[in-house]
């Protein structure tokens, strides 16, 4: 059995596909997934799995260059969006690395990109704009 933080095989699987600049995106409950993308549907419940908990798990197991968020996520949901600066500042410190933050002017660009991502994994989050695009670095 796997022993690390990451336990569904879906997406360590898929991670473990991801190349330099793949993405995956994590999704809230009503987020769209294109047909063209990997569905990794965790949702179980309102609320259950969190964003932020699935994200602490990915964390832990992709190596992240840059995140994409929509600006509406900082305006709606500041929350949420105070939650991923501070998970991205504790891996920069931890790791000594930057990782670029890049804010879409609305939810529907954000929306456009999340087509070319390898999957998109739905929470069972259910606060507006709860979503994030990991786009992956590399170990070396």
């Amino acid at each position: 059995m796997k022993k690390g933080v990451l336990l569904n095989s879906e997406i360590s699987y898929t991670i473990a596909k991801l190349g330099h600049r793949d993405s995956i995106v994590i999704g809230d409950s009503g987020l769209p997934i294109p047909s063209s993308c990997l569905r990794i549907d965790l949702a179980v419940s309102k609320g259950i799995p969190s964003f932020v908990d699935v994200l602490d798990a990915i964390f832990t197991e992709q190596r992240i260059e840059e995140v994409v968020i929509a600006r509406e996520t900082r305006e709606v949901n500041p929350s949420i969006y105070q939650s991923i600066l501070d998970r991205i500042a504790k891996i920069e410190k931890a790791d000594n690395y930057k990782i670029k933050i890049t804010e879409v002017n609305n939810h529907d660009e954000f929306k456009q990109l999340s087509k070319d991502s390898k999957a998109v994994i739905r929470t069972g989050e259910c606060t507006p704009f709860a979503n994030i695009l990991l786009i992956s670095g590399v170990v070396f």
